[in-house]
């Protein structure tokens, strides 16, 4: 045999063994991997998961949605205490250590609500940056019919010249709304905001009270009906709280309180939240009801008072934070004046599941 025909063959020998072996290792990680394991010679041929996907599996752990709730600002040029307390307010919200996604102000905004009192919420409200602001009317955004053209209370006089429409035209062009009733959307939740639609120059009868027209409940049911998803959270805010028991309210209420519990009976995991009676988160009183909804008693940015409807402390000033997971909302007491939050307003509301 030639050297050169003895090397061919060797070669051929030699690759002849690392076909076997090659046959015979794979053999063997086959017989002796467990089901769990994976093999590293064919794990690329299984493509990772990539990590839109991981995150998308995941459940979110912090909140879905946060905001504020203002009630009863009352700014007043006449009234400086009101004014500082709006600023100490807008300036703990804009320094906040939490996310804010919204302001909702539930009433009173103004004193008077005249124009001079709207000039002042304006400039107020202009100088923070801050997130969207949304509200509806409470009784004093008509007091504009009680001043006369010098700018002073005149009861005698009444509507000095003014009437009820100029009020809710006043208010509708600060916030560019076309009515005084709105819809608010944040983040897939629905805030629906009811107003007072008539004082006692169209409707003497009403007193303080919160009157909604026809259209207005209409608009309501309508509007629970097509943005009620099961499992989530739906706002509303008014300002005159709910008479009690199955009545129908007056001045300082609601007054056709039987119709607005019988739209939110059908619903679950529905919060109501309203102002007026401006009491202090620290003063004894329940500011959480539960009935077929979950009602909070909001109290006040320019006035809280005490059990006697009075400004007993007068630096106080609160507001309501709201958290919304996907579980649970999470509603606590500010007080602004020192920026801490009150003890005595501190819920916890655990969410009906959409099966439940």
């Amino acid at each position: 045999m030639s050297r050169r025909v003895f090397l061919r063959w060797l070669l051929f020998i030699g690759a002849l063994l690392i076909g076997a072996s090659a046959y015979f290792s794979q053999k063997v990680k086959k017989t002796f991997l467990s089901g769990s394991q994976v093999d590293p010679s064919t794990a690329a041929a299984d493509p990772e998961p990539s990590s839109t996907a991981e995150s998308t599996e995941m459940p979110q752990t912090g909140p879905l949605l946060s905001y504020f709730i203002l009630s009863d600002l009352h700014v007043s040029v006449g009234d400086p205490q009101t004014k500082s307390k709006l600023r100490q307010a807008l300036d703990d919200i804009t320094h906040f250590d939490s996310p804010v996604d919204a302001i909702i102000m539930t009433g009173d905004l103004t004193d008077t609500g005249t124009e001079r009192d709207y000039k002042e919420l304006h400039t107020i409200v202009n100088e923070y940056k801050l997130p969207p602001v949304h509200a509806n009317m409470g009784n004093h955004d008509y007091y504009t019919i009680w001043i006369n053209q010098d700018n002073s209370w005149d009861q005698k006089a009444v509507p000095n010249g003014k009437t009820d429409a100029l009020s809710r035209e006043q208010f509708m062009k600060f916030f560019g709304y076309s009515k005084p009733y709105n819809e608010y959307k944040v983040k897939n939740h629905t805030m629906l905001l009811l107003s007072q639609e008539a004082y006692v120059q169209e409707k003497p009868e009403v007193g303080e009270g919160a009157w909604y027209s026809d259209d207005q409940l209409a608009w309501f049911k309508a509007s629970l009906k097509a943005n009620y998803v099961p499992g989530r959270p739906l706002f509303v805010m008014t300002h005159q709280p709910l008479p009690v028991g199955d009545t129908n309210g007056a001045t300082h209420q609601l007054i056709r309180a039987r119709e607005f519990r019988a739209a939110l009976k059908p619903y679950k995991n529905v919060f109501v939240f309203c102002g007026h009676r401006h009491m202090d988160f620290q003063n004894g009183v329940a500011h959480y009801v539960q009935e077929t909804f979950h009602y909070f008693h909001n109290s006040s940015v320019g006035r809280p008072l005490n059990k006697a409807y009075q400004q007993e402390v007068k630096h106080k000033s609160q507001g309501l934070y709201v958290q919304v997971y996907a579980d649970k909302v999470v509603l606590r007491g500010r007080e602004f004046s020192n920026r801490t939050y009150t003890a005595e307003a501190d819920w916890t509301i655990e969410l009906q599941k959409a099966n439940a």
